[in-house]
């Protein structure tokens, strides 16, 4: 019963792990700034009928 309960900590000690990992080892600078929008474009025509 102990070994159950030992290789159970053990599997939840490397789950946190695994997510502290993931959640927290981002790039030094942080994220990249946001790409800027795209230029604004006219609105087509779809209208068949002239």
């Amino acid at each position: 019963m102990g070994l159950i309960l030992l290789e159970a900590l053990l599997a939840l000690v490397v789950l946190v792990a695994i997510v502290w990992w993931t959640m927290f080892s981002g790039r030094k600078g942080g994220e990249p700034p946001p790409a800027p929008p795209p230029p604004a474009s006219e609105p087509e025509d779809t209208d068949t009928k002239k």
